[in-house]
């Protein structure tokens, strides 16, 4: 791995902890030689993590939407801040420069992200991990929505086993260097369930 991409809030939220676990991130990545691939606001976590990266010598580039540049406040001081057309385009430059993505606490924008990319590992487009990293238990109920998908056969238990999760930088990381993706046979999956709706 090379770049890891992290998605996250560009508000801090409401507890410390948030941005406490940003700089711990951000120094594991430096610690790894690990380079940061974010949305390229100033403000919020997505600042607090850009900018603990550059203090401790780690690489950071940043993507931002032109349409977003005044409404994050883009982190015009980066030394690497693209500047791209659209939301999709975005998404599509850091995909391209990431080896693993990361979801801190964030809003619909950071859920948007995070599952898009998993949604693209699932439909076989990359092989790259995806995790949340869990701070404060910020994800506790998502992560039980998914082990609900799965009861309700929405989701593929070995789909589920794709999103890796841990409260620890470092922990989380060990994780992405050991991950291989599930072999999913979705055409034995659908066969499988024509049988149950017949029954």
């Amino acid at each position: 791995m090379k770049n890891i991409c992290v998605f996250c809030g560009s508000s801090a939220g409401s507890r410390p902890e948030y941005l406490e676990t940003a700089n711990r991130l951000a120094h594991t990545l430096v610690d790894r030689k690990l380079g940061l691939v974010y949305g390229g606001a100033s403000v919020g976590i997505m600042g607090e993590l850009a900018r603990t990266m550059l203090a401790a010598g780690g690489e950071v580039i940043g993507v931002i939407p032109a349409s977003l540049v005044e409404k994050e406040v883009a982190f015009e001081d980066l030394p690497d801040l693209r500047v791209v057309s659209s939301m999709h385009e975005r998404k599509t430059v850091m995909a391209g420069l990431a080896q693993g993505f990361i979801a801190l606490p964030g809003g619909l924008g950071t859920m948007e992200e995070f599952f898009e990319t998993l949604t693209w590992a699932q439909l076989g487009l990359h092989a790259k991990p995806c995790g949340l990293l869990n701070v404060c238990g910020y994800f506790d109920k998502l992560v039980s929505f998914l082990d609900q998908a799965v009861e309700e056969r929405f989701i593929m238990p070995e789909n589920r086993s794709m999103v890796l999760i841990d409260d620890n930088p470092d922990t989380l990381l060990d994780q992405f260097e050991s991950y291989q993706p599930p072999k999913v046979d979705k055409a034995a999956w659908a066969r499988a369930e024509k049988v149950r709706e017949s029954n």
